[in-house]
């Protein structure tokens, strides 16, 4: 009995302290549309797939929606209207845990750079773990993963006001 007492203690102390992970992704800011989805709403959008290199050197698949997608269904503009004040836009992306990457407006921009990143839920076909989600960034040009963000919960897009 004290086994199992102890047990619930612990399992209590454990839920009590897990992390809140995110179960959404804001978009907000600089955008004529602020969106919240859920990660059901991201499964229903159109994939594509990623690789990144795990920490032992292999390549390892995730699944998920470009994130031009997701600011051009904010409102973002991009193409021919990326020029002049946009291209000094910026999207900050804000994990649960406080950590914060930035892309350039014309980083993201297919005309231009055209970096593929990919806002994923699914990695090697199943649903993120806990560490890694439900929401999480790949950045398959990056030489380094450090701007693949894992438990994503907000795109903050700013423009140039001046």
């Amino acid at each position: 009995m004290r086994i199992l007492i102890a047990w619930l203690c612990c399992a209590l102390l454990a839920a009590q302290t897990a992390p809140d992970v995110a179960e959404k992704l804001t978009v907000d800011g600089d955008v004529a549309t602020p969106l919240t989805l859920t990660a059901a709403d991201l499964a229903k959008m159109p994939h594509e797939t990623a690789t990144l290199a795990a920490m032992d050197g292999k390549k390892t698949a995730f699944e998920g929606v470009p994130l031009i997608e997701i600011l051009e269904k904010a409102g973002v503009p991009f193409g021919k209207e990326m020029r002049g004040k946009a291209l000094a836009g910026y999207v900050l992306v804000e994990a649960q845990d406080g950590y914060q990457v930035v892309f350039s407006m014309g980083e993201l921009d297919p005309g231009l750079a055209g970096a593929r990143v990919i806002v994923v839920d699914r990695h090697e076909g199943q649903p993120l773990s806990a560490r890694e989600g439900p929401i999480r960034l790949v950045v398959e040009s990056d030489k380094r993963p450090a701007r693949s963000v894992r438990m994503v919960e907000r795109l903050h897009v700013v423009a140039l006001r001046k």
